[in-house]
């Protein structure tokens, strides 16, 4: 690791009580690396606190942990680069085996599974919604991703600096493993302990204003990224909506041979029409799907590792 440069980035608010742990547990971990923390409007100390821990501080005035590493990601230049949170959950041993995927593995992106020691340090809320989310995504990237929510992950260059990232807040490691799945990278999850928080420390997660704005997010990219496959669905709803409200007026036509129900037949008429339309938007859009990720994936060969 000597002739690479390695930085390990943590995006902090309000995390006074657990930041000197994280950042003298993981200088340990990997001597030679750059610890670099960015504060993001905390009213405690973290900042003073990581500044005498030894670690590079910064602020970003903009809440969201999305655009803090939107920020990180723009300035600073590195051969790895470690994301951890800066709670003290995750395993600093396990540093080394996600940085040497990267490095020696050709891996652009290694992801610490997280196997919780202690009940507590997953609620149940937030253990279930990872499932459900994570088996989403796989659903429909047709992917066997185990813990995509993870917050500790090394990440390639050409992938960081390849990668147009938009998310704002939690939803960014959804962002970052979507990205990584449509580009078909090489992915690996490796097994690290996750510890429940320590006392004092709480978490920003919201279990459901945020579990809800990541399913929104997954609806949102799945409509970008598969727009033939999203269309498809919605056409084939409103096509069976369509013959629904159909099938009296047609036996009505058969028996009598009247049409006494025109705007119930004009609806149903209405709905098929918007079916075919959301097929054509689906093949429209999908080319442009395709043009757009031509140019990501020929801007991730543009840099080299």
């Amino acid at each position: 690791m000597k002739n690479n440069k390695i930085a390990i980035l943590i995006p902090c608010y309000n995390e006074e009580s657990t930041i000197k742990d994280v950042i003298l547990e993981f200088k340990n971990a990997i001597p030679e690396a750059i610890i670099y923390v960015y504060d993001n409007n905390s009213s405690d100390e973290t900042y003073r606190v990581a500044v005498e821990a030894g670690a590079i501080v910064r602020h970003e005035h903009r809440q969201g942990k999305g655009f803090v590493l939107q920020r990180m990601f723009a300035e600073i230049e590195a051969d790895v680069y470690l994301l951890v949170d800066g709670d003290l959950t995750y395993d600093a041993s396990v540093a080394t085996r996600l940085v040497d995927a990267i490095l020696y593995q050709s891996y652009d992106m290694s992801v610490g599974f997280r196997n919780e020691v202690e009940s507590s340090a997953y609620r149940m809320g937030h253990k279930l919604g990872n499932k459900f989310l994570t088996g989403s995504v796989n659903k429909i990237f047709g992917e066997s991703i185990k813990d995509m929510l993870s917050g500790y992950r090394a990440l390639s260059r050409r992938f960081v600096k390849s990668f147009p990232l938009q998310s704002s807040g939690f939803e960014v490691e959804t962002e970052i493993t979507i990205h990584a799945l449509e580009l078909k990278m090489r992915i690996i999850e490796i097994d690290s302990i996750y510890r429940s928080r320590p006392e004092g420390s709480e978490s920003k997660l919201k279990t459901y204003s945020d579990g809800w704005k990541i399913i929104l997010f997954i609806v949102n990219l799945f409509r970008q990224e598969k727009p033939l496959t999203f269309f498809l669905l919605i056409s084939f709803f409103l096509a069976l909506v369509s013959i629904f409200i159909f099938i009296p007026v047609l036996f009505e036509y058969i028996d009598s041979g009247l049409v006494p129900r025109l705007p119930t037949a004009m609806l149903s008429m209405g709905i098929m029409i918007l079916s075919i339309i959301s097929i054509a938007c689906g093949l429209i859009l999908d080319t442009v799907t395709r043009g757009r990720k031509e140019i990501k994936q020929l801007s991730y060969l543009s840099y080299k590792n």
